[in-house]
């Protein structure tokens, strides 16, 4: 099964199963905004089965959906998807724009973190 590109409903019901680990269809369903027919989540649940993002475990007379994925290799995947569609691919602008919605929010341990791991890429990029 190759992994293809995610739509919208797609990406935000992994969201779900990431956050929540496994989930039924009408525990999907319940958990998305502006929730589609029961019937169109399950059918949702099975293109993402083909596309290899998710499988179904039996759980009494119901499926629970799992991710497939390593959560580490979504998130690396989903920041890519996030870098390369609104940040040109520019790690820069990606930081700017965080320190731009976060700066009030950080506190400075956090920004003290940040700047070791900046410190540790300029000392492994030599």
């Amino acid at each position: 099964m190759q992994q293809t590109a995610l739509s919208r409903r797609e990406r935000q019901i992994l969201d779900i199963l990431y956050r929540r680990g496994k989930a039924s269809a009408s525990e999907v369903r319940e958990s998305l905004d502006d929730p589609p027919s029961y019937s169109a989540v399950r059918a949702l649940l099975r293109v993402l089965e083909d596309k290899g993002h998710v499988k179904h475990e039996r759980d009494g007379l119901k499926y629970v959906y799992v991710p497939t994925v390593n959560p580490d290799k979504a998130k690396r995947s989903a920041m890519k998807h996030l870098l390369d569609t609104f940040f040109g691919g520019s790690p820069e602008q990606i930081v700017a724009a965080l320190l731009d919605v976060s700066s009030r929010r950080l506190t400075r341990e956090e920004l003290d973190r940040m700047a070791e791991m900046i410190e540790k890429a300029k000392q492994e990029g030599k």
